[in-house]
């Protein structure tokens, strides 16, 4: 089997941040000892040539730079990098290129650096356009500062998009529905809204087990999404995958690339990728621990500690996992190709009983905004 969609994406993790928040169960290391930037960015270069020799001849469509805090590296290293998978691939003269930035005025600085280097996108994780909510989610900037961030962010690049946490401790649907309005207005194109939720091992998690955090119960946390998902869509930035808003034509094409399964290299520590190699899909993790990723590149040229070659079944799996996140759905027949069994008509009727799935007039199956809020039961009803 070769890469159904032809899409090909390089996702670069830098996993080191300013401070640790208490919500991220994401690979990212606070370090605050004397640091080798030029190190790492020698050690990216070898793992990109080295993913490169087992995947040839690919079309880069867009590159990623997440993690972590990618927007404290120097714009040098970020165009060091781009270099390096421009002369192992060819890149698309179109490619979109992102980088995840947090909008303190210090990181903002680095923007026309970022633009210069390569950047034609930036999303900027501003969480709350509230002072008590971001302190409490432990982000360091101000909301002025992430006004002027978005702003800024606008003027310099092509596209730009920037995150928002809702269903938070306290949150009321009037608060939201006041913090939303503002963000659409200040919005262009794009917006990721995520409702909160609790992962083992952040802060959040164990206050949550030792009862001193309380989240919106099932009923509010609906009524938080209805609302979303009204306002969104009057503003003319409708939902594209359950938690992302864009413009018809706005959309990230990275994340696209991601949810139509197709194949992407991890660089970097703790990167995870999909790639096609002998006609086989290999799924691919690297060392988490950075300076461990460091040393293992240094002796090996990667850093990878898992390739798994993925049953017909798991691709299968994978592919409703992340197709079914998307409005435009999945298309029943690519699923037989990708895991050589068919979609279950049964389960598809009882699923279309309760108003959580429907077919559109192009045979692609979708879940329903009734079916979203229970989108994990209905992907295993579909899997099974």
């Amino acid at each position: 089997m070769t890469n159904p969609n032809d899409l090909f994406g390089i996702y670069v993790h830098w996993p080191f941040c300013a401070a640790k928040c208490p919500y991220c169960d994401f690979n990212s290391h606070v370090y605050r000892g004397t640091f080798d930037e030029d190190a790492f960015v020698a050690g990216y270069k070898r793992e990109i040539a080295h993913m490169a020799a087992l995947t040839p001849g690919r079309l880069v469509q867009s590159i990623f730079f997440g993690g972590g805090t990618p927007s404290l590296m120097s714009p040098r290293a970020v165009s060091t990098i781009l270099d390096a998978i421009a002369e192992a691939w060819q890149v698309d003269g179109n490619a979109e290129i992102t980088l995840e930035a947090n909008p303190t005025s210090v990181e903002v600085e680095r923007f026309r650096g970022f633009r210069a280097a390569g950047i034609n996108r930036v999303s900027l994780g501003v969480q709350s356009l509230r002072p008590g909510p971001l302190a409490e989610l432990g982000r360091r900037h101000s909301v002025e500062e992430a006004m002027a961030a978005v702003r800024i962010a606008q003027s310099v690049f092509e596209r730009s998009s920037f995150d928002l946490i809702y269903a938070r401790p306290r949150q009321t649907l009037e608060d939201w529905e006041d913090e939303l309005k503002e963000a659409l207005w200040m919005a262009r194109g794009h917006l990721s809204l995520y409702q909160l939720t609790i992962e083992q091992g952040t802060r959040y998690f164990d206050l949550q087990q030792a009862g001193k955090l309380t989240l919106p119960g099932e009923d509010l946390a609906a009524d938080f999404y209805e609302l979303t998902q009204e306002l969104t869509r009057e503003a003319g930035m409708p939902a594209y995958e359950i938690s992302n808003h864009a413009v018809p034509g706005q959309e990230s094409r990275h994340n696209m690339l991601y949810w139509r399964y197709g194949e992407y290299a991890g660089i970097g520590p703790g990167a995870h990728g999909r790639l096609m190699v002998n006609h086989q899909r290999h799924a691919t993790a690297t060392e988490k621990l950075p300076f461990d990723w460091l040393q293992r590149v240094s002796e090996t040229g990667h850093g990878m500690i898992t390739d798994d070659v993925l049953t017909w079944e798991e691709q299968g799996d994978e592919f409703l996992v992340m197709g079914l996140r998307l409005k435009e759905g999945i298309s029943p027949s690519r699923f037989m190709s990708i895991s050589g069994r068919a979609i279950s008509a049964r389960q598809i009727d009882a699923l279309k009983g309760y108003g959580f799935v429907e077919t559109l007039p192009n045979g692609n199956i979708r879940v329903t905004d009734k079916g979203f809020p229970v989108l994990d039961a209905v992907v295993a009803d579909l899997a099974a």
